[in-house]
């Protein structure tokens, strides 16, 4: 069994990768809180006209806490729902949610409301009633996004000055990834269609299409030009993508872009500990 001594004991015997060492809120409960204890609450938010459904994992204190906003990917088979869990025994609220006509968020799914529905969710989080309720500091608000949910973060974050950072996952530039042949397109999106309504593969292919230039997360550099900005990139034939942000943050003048990559597959499969040892180290160090 692969236990927290073993744990240790490897990172002796290993010290190099100063980056990686692994932070006791990885593999230690913390002490118990038995008056302000952690908890996890359903939310309902407004976004489009409709309420899209999120789960807010808050940490134990009396708050309030730093809260980081995870944006999952299409169609969002992996949630990343352990690295929510890592970064509230850290001590963040950690929120999820689901994109309209995505995992039963009603609605009808479609790319382009997805950056929509992550700034919705963060004025929820924003307002002074729900940011009481959950325990949220707005001051230390941070997006992150896996896969899609990266272009989605990359998205959200250009243009909200307010926010603390932002973090990349194994990103997809839509306005890049998506560049095929229609029937290959259609091919592809039918793949995710599983838990989405209100589209199809045709749909989906379509709007792809048309809004390559505007879906170019690119675009934005220069408004993530001034936030602090970790990038993670894997061997799953993106990291060119994540490349791309990093030298347009550049050639806009930004200089707080970390880069990591890991040779892991897309979704992280053989280094969850190590994605939740980087962002939590990083997260400690944002001022």
């Amino acid at each position: 069994m692969f236990t927290a001594a073993l744990l240790l004991a490897t990172m002796a015997a290993n010290p190099s990768n100063a980056s990686s060492q692994i932070p006791p809120a990885i593999y230690t409960d913390p002490a118990p809180d038995t008056v302000h204890p952690p908890r996890m609450e359903v939310l309902h938010i407004p976004s489009g006209g409709v309420e899209i459904n999120g789960v807010a994992y808050l940490a134990a204190g009396p708050g309030p806490h730093p809260t980081i906003l995870i944006c999952h990917g299409l169609p969002g088979n992996e949630k990343n729902l352990d690295l929510a869990q890592a970064l509230r025994r850290a001590g963040w609220n950690a929120i999820t949610f689901n994109y309209r006509g995505s995992w039963g968020s009603p609605g009808s799914f479609r790319f382009a409301q997805n950056p929509e529905d992550a700034k919705a969710v963060l004025a929820y989080l924003r307002s002074p009633a729900n940011a009481q309720k959950l325990g949220v500091d707005t001051s230390r608000l941070v997006i992150a996004g896996h896969s899609m949910g990266g272009w989605v973060a990359a998205k959200a974050s250009a243009n909200d000055e307010a926010l603390l950072g932002t973090v990349l996952i194994s990103s997809g530039n839509l306005g890049e990834r998506f560049k095929l042949p229609r029937a290959e397109l259609v091919a592809r999106m039918a793949d995710s269609l599983e838990s989405l309504v209100g589209t199809s593969p045709e749909t989906m292919a379509d709007e792809l299409t048309a809004n390559a230039t505007v879906f170019d997360f690119t675009i934005g550099a220069a408004g993530l030009s001034n936030k602090p900005l970790l990038v993670l990139s894997s061997n799953d034939g993106l990291a060119p993508q994540s490349d791309a942000l990093i030298a347009a943050i550049d050639k806009a003048g930004g200089k707080r872009v970390t880069a990591i990559h890991v040779g892991t597959d897309h979704s992280w499969s053989d280094s969850r500990i190590r994605l939740q040892t980087e962002i939590i180290n990083w997260l400690a160090k944002l001022k």
